[in-house]
């Protein structure tokens, strides 16, 4: 048995500008596994910052060299892997990496493609897609661009103070589009009046406005907005999940399975959310086609009702590490029919973007 990471440094196509900041690359975490003649890749949705998480790559790699891969090393189920790792706090991207990898060892070894191994799938993402704040003459083309590809959902970033400006040009121009918006926490209980005024624009949803980690405020917040309230940040467990629609804190849950630890807690939390009624979306993370392959799987489940973040990879990367990268059609991605993630690794660009590489063990 063999575990390998690969840091990678890759240059994003457009720079993607959020409230945290703007990323001009990415470098990604990159899993391998070798076991028994089956060779299974897996990437950590962290980054190089820790913005959106306390987590980033180096935290992710400190975590997994000692304590978590030796919870692997018998290659257990995906499940157990996260019983023995229960006595971590927090590190839900370390360990989502590792689950992953084990789900497509898992499925690997039964000959079966993910999406079918986590059950129930329509065999289809339904894609939405997630554009960056700049300028607003910029963005409206990019929706321009994103509609004439057939994109079921465009959403768009926000930040205090641009808000209204985003919002009210884009509806000038596209008036009944499905429309939401993300704001990654950049606003406050104190700004619950101008929040309230993106009311009229009939968002979809708006997307995390309050703390990351918040469920009070956005509860607060739901009753005085009409909009809905989806929550991304917040939602980093099963648990938080269940005690958001406890109290009313929103009525949509974007996933993100590396957010959560991994599949498991992605198909858990999806099932709660729909059991209250909610609506639940899979999110993406820049992630290239390694990290996407997990994401369309799970986006391919029917419990997943909306339209998510997860577009092909072509809108970030000149060239992705996957020589079979996904292709979207009629606002619609495939799965994968071959075993376990289906993904094919163009190892020489592996080589050529790693700044760095190890053995595990």
């Amino acid at each position: 048995m063999k575990l390998e990471y690969y840091l990678l440094d890759m240059p994003l196509i457009v720079p993607f500008k959020t409230s945290f900041g703007t990323d001009v690359n990415r470098k990604p975490l990159i899993f391998r596994l070798e076991h028994n003649g089956i060779v299974s890749y897996s990437e950590s949705v962290t980054d190089q910052d820790p913005f959106y998480s306390y987590e980033d790559n180096d935290t992710a790699l400190h975590v997994i060299k000692r304590y978590l891969a030796q919870n692997i090393k018998d290659v257990p189920d995906p499940e157990e892997f996260l019983t023995r790792s229960s006595n971590i706090k927090g590190h839900n991207m370390a360990k989502a990496a590792l689950e992953m990898l084990l789900y497509d060892y898992r499925a690997r070894e039964m000959g079966k493609p993910l999406h079918e191994f986590l059950g129930d799938s329509r065999g289809y993402a339904n894609v939405g897609i997630s554009i960056g704040m700049d300028n607003i003459n910029k963005m409206i083309k990019r929706i321009d661009d994103a509609l004439k590809l057939k994109y079921k959902r465009i959403k768009v970033k926000i930040m205090k103070g641009e808000e209204l400006k985003i919002v009210s040009a884009i509806r000038d121009v596209y008036p009944d589009i499905n429309l939401s918006v993300d704001a990654n926490s950049d606003y406050t209980e104190k700004d619950f009046e101008l929040l309230k005024k993106l009311d009229k624009f009939n968002l979809v949803y708006i997307e995390q406005p309050l703390y990351h980690d918040d469920l009070i405020y956005h509860a607060r917040l739901a009753r005085e907005i009409s909009t809905p309230i989806c929550l991304d940040e917040s939602i980093t467990s099963p648990e938080k999940a269940q005690k958001a629609f406890d109290i009313g804190a929103c009525s949509v849950i974007n996933i993100k399975p590396g957010r959560v630890s991994g599949l498991t807690n992605s198909l858990k939390i999806a099932r709660i959310a729909r059991e209250n009624n909610g609506h639940v979306w899979i999110g993406g993370m820049l992630e290239t086609g390694v990290g996407r392959s997990y994401n369309i799987a799970m986006a391919s489940n029917k419990l997943i009702d909306y339209p998510g973040d997860t577009s092909p990879n072509s809108k970030y990367y000149i060239r992705d590490i996957v020589k079979n990268p996904y292709n979207m059609e009629d606002g619609i991605i495939k799965d994968y029919n071959g075993a376990g993630n289906g993904i094919e690794i163009d190892e020489e660009l592996i080589n050529k973007y790693a700044v760095e590489r190890g053995v595990i063990f």
